[in-house]
């Protein structure tokens, strides 16, 4: 029996009844809304797989994969073994790779981690489990290698190879001029690879420089490939390996010539593909409005124009005929959505009191409204709505910001013990809140991978909270309007967080039972390198579907806004708040407050860029975009986009 993702080899994507416009894809892929959604669909595949060997008396032999990625499958395999039977007895794995040098105990190791995610809850035989040893030495290394691939081989090859990519194109690690030849090896890592890994050890300089991975020709030997990618991050890299040529400089292209491979994608990793993207230049459309209006702004960036200089030759020849067919002619169509993105302009984020607001993104009433700006982090308010911050409270909004966590670990050691040996110094040995001379000695006796203690995770959350003071109170905000809610599930003193809880969803709904906003502001920039955002806001979804049918729930409007990682398109954006010269100065001041995340960022992602930085440049590339479209100039603008929850 074929799995819900399973395809044979002979049948074209057009007969199996998907993908009828996929002429620029040569890998066969399945986009899901989420990646829980898809993560449980992988999970019933190698579930599905398993039971069927046990049916045989045969072993199923499965190629695992780390990172982000896969852990929502391991949860599901977890669940189904608990809740369902499912046996791993038959099971016998083979982990893709390990950093070189690294000790099984080390909680970065990759044989930590499948112990963590899966090892330790299932029923597999220890003597099953393969991981490479990151401890084997140098001279006995080469061996080492050469039995690994050995051993797949004695258990009859690799039934199963689930793969997530890297943002270099690499499958394990097998980096970018890895040979379609190339077996089990030790092997250099790009340097983007160790960027990315940088947020998990504290630093790029803690991430190995070296690691142990199958190789390419070991990976293509499996019956059957499943590549699973997450994210916005991974849009790029996920094009070039679907569409692009089979180059040793994207190796997750090789899998093109997989005769049993399926990529799983979330609609963000998805985004770039052509019939997303660009859906017109595959065939024809169903012009929706949204359509209508990421095709047209693509057309002006196309063709260097702004919209009212668009011409029925432009339409034509950029796969828009039908459009055009449709509408009539370029000057409606050009007028029409000239007209839709002056409409998103405002310098009234909160309305604008005794107006007419048919065509403003919001309200005019009521003219002075509650307002909530929800900020994963404490510092997100600052980075990512500044100027927007400002002019609410400047307009006479009551406006509260809410910090969701405390942002404890990613204030630095050394930030930490700078503050712990100031403050010591200033109350000597009297009693205080925290015992800065034990916070001293952990610090300076502070083993590898050692969790924080309770008093550091303490002061590192103090530091982030004065920090936030100090910028909402440089905005013009009231310190009884700034809230901190601590949620519990970001509290484990390390990157990896607990799953969102009904405790963190009751905090969130409390805070906006009390406020009864008439606005809400979130991120929704679900980029950032551990998920905290996602996690925020999905806790901010359910607290407010809970309260849905409070009246006063009638009134109130959310707005996402992104972070420090990626803008909305223009397309996308509902309201645009431009700010002036000295709207950004104060902006950035307000960002600089935030001093623990200035210089040496802990989880900055892939962008070397500070975040005043980032954001600054965000804000300034917003506003060129609407001045090419042929918009009103601005120095800059933050943008936002409005959700139907």
């Amino acid at each position: 029996m074929k799995s819900a993702l399973e395809i044979k080899p002979d049948i074209s994507y057009k007969s199996a009844g998907k993908f009828e416009e996929t002429r620029f894809e040569k890998i066969h892929n399945e986009i899901f809304k989420s990646s829980a959604e898809a993560s449980i669909i992988v999970a019933q595949e190698i579930a599905q797989l398993i039971r069927s060997k046990q049916e045989k008396n045969k072993s199923c032999v499965l190629g695992l994969a780390t990172g982000s990625s896969p852990i929502k499958v391991y949860e599901e395999l977890v669940r189904m073994h608990r809740e369902e039977g499912l046996s791993f007895s038959n099971v016998i794995t083979f982990n893709l790779d390990e950093y070189y040098p690294m000790t099984k105990e080390n909680n970065q190791s990759y044989h930590y981690f499948m112990h963590q995610h899966l090892f330790n809850h299932i029923d597999i035989n220890p003597e099953n489990v393969n991981i490479p040893d990151g401890t084997v030495s140098i001279d006995e290394l080469n061996q080492y290698c050469i039995d690994y691939e050995m051993n797949i081989k004695n258990a009859g090859g690799l039934d199963f190879q689930l793969l997530g990519i890297g943002r270099t194109g690499h499958v394990g690690f097998n980096e970018p001029g890895s040979h379609i030849n190339s077996g089990t090896r030790i092997i250099t890592l790009d340097h983007i690879t160790r960027v990315d890994a940088s947020s998990d050890f504290n630093g790029i300089d803690n991430v190995p420089k070296r690691a142990i991975t199958m190789g390419v020709s070991t990976i293509m030997r499996s019956k059957r490939i499943v590549l699973m990618a997450w994210g916005q991050n991974k849009a790029d890299i996920i094009k070039r390996t679907i569409q692009g040529d089979i180059s040793s400089e994207v190796p997750a292209t090789f899998l093109q010539n997989h005769s049993n491979a399926t990529f799983v994608l979330d609609q963000s990793a998805a985004s770039e593909l052509t019939r997303f993207k660009t859906p017109w230049l595959v065939g024809e459309c169903i012009w929706t409005h949204e359509l209508k209006s990421k095709a047209i702004v693509w057309l002006c960036q196309k063709t260097k124009q702004s919209i009212l200089k668009l011409t029925d030759r432009d339409y034509n020849n950029n796969g828009m005929s039908d459009l055009l067919a449709q509408e009539g002619s370029a000057y409606d169509l050009n007028i029409n959505m000239f007209n839709v993105l002056q409409h998103t302009i405002t310098g009234w984020p909160g309305g604008k009191p005794d107006t007419d607001d048919s065509h403003r993104p919001e309200r005019a009433n009521p003219a002075k409204k509650r307002v909530i700006l929800f900020s994963p982090h404490p510092d997100d308010d600052v980075i990512s709505m500044g100027g927007t911050f400002s002019k609410l409270i400047k307009q006479g909004h009551d406006v509260h910001v809410v910090y969701q966590t405390s942002g404890n670990i990613a204030v630095t050691d050394d930030e930490a013990l700078k503050f712990a040996e100031v403050a010591k110094d200033f109350v000597g040995e009297t009693a205080s809140a925290i015992n800065f001379k034990s916070v001293i000695e952990f610090l300076n006796n502070k083993s590898e991978n050692q969790i924080d203690s309770l008093e550091v995770r303490k002061l590192k959350g103090l530091i982030r909270r004065r920090e936030s003071y100090a910028a909402t109170r440089y905005i013009g905000l009231k310190d009884e309007n700034t809230h901190f809610l601590d949620l519990p599930f970001y509290e484990t003193g390390q990157v990896k967080k607990n799953p969102l809880g009904p405790e963190d969803i009751a905090i969130v709904k409390d805070i906006i039972a009390k406020i009864k906003p008439h606005q809400v502001f979130a991120a929704g920039d679900l980029a950032d390198p551990h998920g905290t955002h996602e996690v925020c806001l999905n806790a901010i979804f359910a607290a407010m579907k809970q309260l849905k049918p409070e009246k006063y729930m009638d009134d109130c409007w959310l707005w996402l806004y992104r972070g420090a990682w990626h803008e909305w398109d223009i397309h996308e954006i509902d309201m645009a708040v431009p700010l002036s010269p000295s709207e950004v100065l104060l902006k950035r001041h307000a960002i600089l407050y935030h001093q623990s995340q200035k210089d040496r960022v802990m989880f900055q992602g892939n962008d070397s860029r500070e975040f005043w930085v980032r954001a600054e440049d965000r804000n300034k590339n917003t506003a060129i975009l609407y001045d090419e479209l042929g918009l009103a100039e601005y120095e800059a603008i933050e943008a936002f986009k409005r959700f139907d929850y």
